[in-house]
């Protein structure tokens, strides 16, 4: 098999860093990331400038199409730490979709999903770093298929939680395992198409 002209990588975006490599702002890019990334590289489902975790970069423009506007949704797992603690109804309520605002004065109700009560994340990621105990919190995992501005922020505070940690842990079976904030991991073509249950890949 031909080597691929495109390239794939997953990193640890740290917080406080945008997910672009060019801005007219003066804010922290990708490009302070310690590594030679080649011409043409752009991320992919980004995360806002305070969430952490894995994101997707690659030079092949049609990740995005075929990850996010494909005919089947995709799971994407986040670690998330809530202030106060969260009861069984509000659980409930996330699961069964909430109203959120998307554009303007435009609501949105989200769909179904998964929300369960995290007791170790430090298990789970070494970025979920213990607190003080003396303040409330809850860490929840929450596993959607869908991704409106901000989406799981919204649904936190739809429900009278403001989220504090937004760490993205996983993209179907693409995790970011150890990888250090600002680590680089790099797939070839098939691996990555793989691991993100994309099968048609070849014929786009």
């Amino acid at each position: 098999m031909p080597e691929s002209a495109h390239r794939y990588f997953i990193i640890n975006k740290p917080s406080n860093v945008v997910s672009q490599f060019i801005s007219s702002h003066d804010v922290n890019l990708l490009d302070k990331i310690d590594y030679k990334f080649p011409v043409g590289i752009h991320a992919i489902g980004r995360l806002d400038k305070q969430s952490e975790g894995l994101l997707i970069l690659t030079t092949n423009k049609k990740v995005t199409k075929l990850l996010f506007q494909g005919p089947i949704p995709h799971k994407r797992v986040y670690l998330v730490q809530v202030r106060n603690i969260m009861t069984d109804s509000s659980l409930d309520k996330l699961r069964n979709g909430v109203e959120i605002r998307v554009k303007g004065d435009q609501k949105y109700t989200t769909s179904k999903c998964e929300v369960n009560i995290i007791k170790d994340p430090e298990k789970i990621s070494k970025l979920a770093t213990p607190i003080a105990s003396y303040i409330p919190i809850t860490w929840l995992t929450i596993t959607l298929t869908e991704g409106k501005f901000h989406q799981v922020r919204k649904m936190m505070s739809s429900i009278g939680h403001r989220c504090k940690r937004l760490i993205r842990i996983s993209i179907e079976d693409l995790l970011m395992d150890d990888l250090d904030p600002g680590g680089v991991h790099e797939f070839n073509e098939v691996d990555f198409f793989e691991k993100l249950k994309i099968l048609d890949w070849r014929n786009h």
